[in-house]
């Protein structure tokens, strides 16, 4: 009897004295400045993503392939099969073909085509151009099913949504501390979402664009639960010590 004792005492100060450092996982927090949305992500219904140096663009003319790159107007789907497209180089620059160089860094896919309608009209009638950037992604990671990196087409994106992409949550989420991280220039803005509460669905489901990070951090047990797991199955004290010893 003594030895069970012994044995639980001595699990408890092995698991309180040492700690894993876990980069998803966060510690619960009772400030409500931490709980303060970022201006960053404020809802706006007229967002569009504007390219940005390396990515991949693919340009489509119908009916003129010699002026497309990975066209989409294709009978074949040139992107997949090819890998064809233009990217942007540090300049802010694309090559494209029988027009020179184009600077597109920083403009929306609409101010590219018209741009590029423009110059096609001076010897084209019509012309039906399309754009597409292939790296627009979110990244999902952490306490979900299927964490990874996800290919969006769209601009307008929610949390729930891109959630749901990744499986949903797995049993140890800490829903009260998702984070959304985003990066405007140098800049790195954090979104704190508590949707651990049904309440005030629209103000938690907010908008992800292109090139976000969401985090689901796992709750402080988690480690505890997956020590024990280990330890519990052993009823002699000495093995049990030793075992304790080499997890830390």
């Amino acid at each position: 009897m003594k030895n069970h004792h012994f044995l639980f005492l001595f699990i408890l100060l092995a698991l309180s004295a040492c700690r894993t450092q876990n980069l998803l996982y966060m510690a619960p927090t009772d400030t409500r400045r931490e709980m303060l949305l970022d201006s960053a992500f404020y809802f706006n219904a007229d967002w569009e993503y504007r390219i940005r140096r390396d990515d991949k663009l693919s340009i489509s003319v119908w009916g003129q392939d010699d002026l497309s790159v990975g066209s989409v107007y294709g009978i074949y789907n040139s992107n997949e099969v090819y890998g064809k497209w233009l990217m942007v180089d540090l300049k802010g620059e694309i090559e494209v073909p029988k027009i020179g160089t184009l600077h597109v860094v920083g403009k929306t896919i609409g101010e590219v085509k018209a741009a590029l309608h423009d110059t096609l009209v001076k010897w084209l009638i019509r012309p039906i151009i399309d754009i597409k950037v292939l790296n627009k992604e979110i990244t999902v990671m952490g306490e979900v099913r299927n964490p990874g990196i996800f290919g969006v087409d769209g601009d307008q994106n929610s949390l729930v949504q891109m959630l749901a992409r990744a499986g949903g949550y797995e049993f140890y989420a800490n829903l009260k501390l998702v984070k959304v991280l985003r990066q405007e220039g140098e800049n790195v803005h954090v979104a704190t979402i508590d949707l651990s509460d049904q309440g005030d669905y629209f103000s938690k489901n907010i908008q992800l664009h292109p090139g976000d990070l969401v985090i689901v951090p796992s709750k402080s047990y988690k480690e505890f639960d997956k020590r024990i797991s280990v330890i519990i199955p052993l009823t002699n004290t000495v093995t049990a010590g030793s075992i304790i010893l080499g997890l830390f």
